[in-house]
């Protein structure tokens, strides 16, 4: 799946493109179903809020069948090369939950601002695609982001250790302030099965979920392969460190998983 001209203008001059859709309502219920059999996991991949619930799955796509063949899918795979330039490999696959009623914030951040300082990341030429299991919606935790942000590179950040169960070096107020009063702040939502392609410098953030609905988004943060990690402080599954360029699949490579739960499904 390749972008067109305009989404690769929108991309570059907003530093997004929401791309509604892309997954079936069936692709989309198989990921999130396996989702949640990866949440019951008592595995170190699997973090978790401070009431117990998942926050998030790091790794995913090397220990579940269906998340593995998501993380080699031409529809995230081909459009992240198409606007890197250069072939990819996976440095972080990770589903994050935002839980009815207990999914935390997560703070102002740039991802490269972490993938820069912990994982010495030569430059930002790395990005996420992300994919709605569920409907987002204003009510149930959206992303927020900061159009334009992108273009001020890597901003000064502090490691926040204490907000939250997980690490993350975050902006302060007055950056947010300042980078929101010139590019203000929009929530992508839309239904299960849409996308999201996002820069690696693109100021973002999420509130908590309050709401009774659960909110699940998948995230392939992809390198271009000559812009691979030089430091290994974190652990694998989290900075992964098998920089070989990734090989799509198919593009019907889940279909037969989804017909094997469509199956399941009819039998009970």
């Amino acid at each position: 799946m390749k972008l067109t001209p305009a989404q690769l203008g929108e991309f570059d001059r907003e530093g997004y493109v929401f791309l509604p859709g892309r997954f079936s309502r069936d692709e989309a219920a198989l990921l999130n179903d396996e989702a949640r059999k990866v949440y019951a996991l008592r595995r170190e991949e699997v973090w978790r809020e401070k009431s117990g619930v998942a926050r998030s799955a790091f790794a995913a796509h090397t220990y579940n069948e269906a998340h593995g063949r998501l993380g080699r899918h031409p529809r995230l795979i081909e459009p992240v090369e198409q606007v890197l330039g250069e072939r990819v490999y996976m440095h972080q696959y990770k589903i994050n939950a935002k839980a009815a009623f207990d999914g935390d914030v997560w703070q102002w951040h740039q991802d490269y601002g972490t993938w820069k300082a912990d994982d010495d990341m030569p430059e930002a030429r790395a990005m996420n695609i992300a994919v709605f299991l569920d409907d987002v919606t204003a009510a149930n935790g959206p992303l927020l982001f900061i159009p334009r942000s992108h273009k001020f590179g890597a901003l000064d950040a502090g490691h926040d250790l204490a907000t939250t169960s997980y690490p993350l070096w975050t902006l302060d107020r007055a950056t947010v302030t300042r980078l929101a009063q010139n590019g203000g702040c929009v929530a992508p939502t839309g239904s299960a099965g849409s996308m999201l392609l996002f820069h690696s410098c693109l100021v973002h953030a999420s509130p908590p979920n309050i709401s009774p609905f659960d909110r699940t988004i998948v995230y392939l943060s992809l390198c271009a392969v000559s812009n691979h990690i030089r430091r290994f402080k974190r652990k694998e599954w989290i900075a992964h460190r098998d920089f070989t360029p990734i090989t799509a699949l198919a593009d019907d490579c889940l279909d037969d998983l989804v017909r094997a739960r469509k199956a399941r499904d009819a039998a009970e």
